[in-house]
């Protein structure tokens, strides 16, 4: 048996005679966080539904281990509008101690004082907080994240950056974040995937010092690299031409 909670040997997705997975090998360690990014159609969507056991009527084959303990966390916060902030963190838990999980949750994302509001009365990125409260609640092993910040402004982004980064390094799941944005699979991920008509075709490690990650020479080769790899020529470097 594999080490590694997340592992994928040979996966393969069909749907109907089109290939939409061909022949993927994938592994992620515990506390590892992985960037996957590719263009439109590259498969990302069908990769992501196989690891969080969502497409049981495609046709496919190869191995797939994932932890049985994962959250998912989707673009919208997917809130449920009856049910208060705390009350969406918690939907689900058993056991003892569960409003003081749920609220120790909130506190993660700094929204403590909030657990008594409506989904309504919450910002776009507030709701997306209590998503991602709703998460690290059940102590995942496992963390996909679907474009979690696409919908949000640039500030917001870079607040949910740090948050996300925070909560990360101190829960340590293995972390799989789908994202189009470069710039943003450099700045959290240690490793960025690249797919591209079903297959990886790139794993990029990244390192980069945290307190200066966007400073020197280092991201700009990364991100042109990347840009690169994607068929995409980089725009700051056309304007430095």
């Amino acid at each position: 048996m594999s080490s590694y909670p997340v592992y994928v040997r040979n996966l393969a997705r069909n749907f109907g005679d089109r290939p939409a997975i061909r022949g993927v090998d994938l592994e992620i360690a515990q506390g590892e966080f992985v960037a996957l990014i590719g263009r439109s159609g590259s498969g990302k969507s069908t990769l992501i539904r196989a690891l969080a056991d969502l497409d049981h009527d495609v046709a496919g084959s190869g191995t797939l281990v994932v932890p049985q303990n994962f959250a998912l966390v989707f673009q919208d916060a997917r809130l449920l509008p009856w049910k208060r902030v705390l009350g969406n963190v918690t939907f689900g838990l058993h056991g003892p101690n569960i409003a003081a999980r749920g609220l120790a949750a909130l506190a993660e994302v700094e929204l403590a004082e909030r657990a008594r509001a409506w989904p309504y009365e919450l910002s776009g990125g507030e709701q997306q907080r209590v998503a991602l409260a709703r998460a690290i609640v059940r102590e995942p092993a496992f963390l996909l994240a679907d474009e979690p910040f696409g919908a949000l402004d640039a500030l917001t982004r870079i607040r949910m950056h740090h948050l996300l980064r925070k909560i990360s390094a101190k829960h340590g799941p293995a972390v799989l974040m789908v994202t189009h944005d470069v710039d943003e699979a450099i700045e959290l991920a240690e490793r960025v995937v690249v797919l591209e008509q079903g297959r990886i075709i790139a794993n990029v490690e990244i390192n980069l010092p945290v307190d200066n990650i966007h400073l020197g020479d280092t991201f700009a080769a990364y991100r042109t690299q990347l840009l690169e790899l994607l068929g995409v020529e980089d725009s700051r470097k056309i304007r430095a031409a």
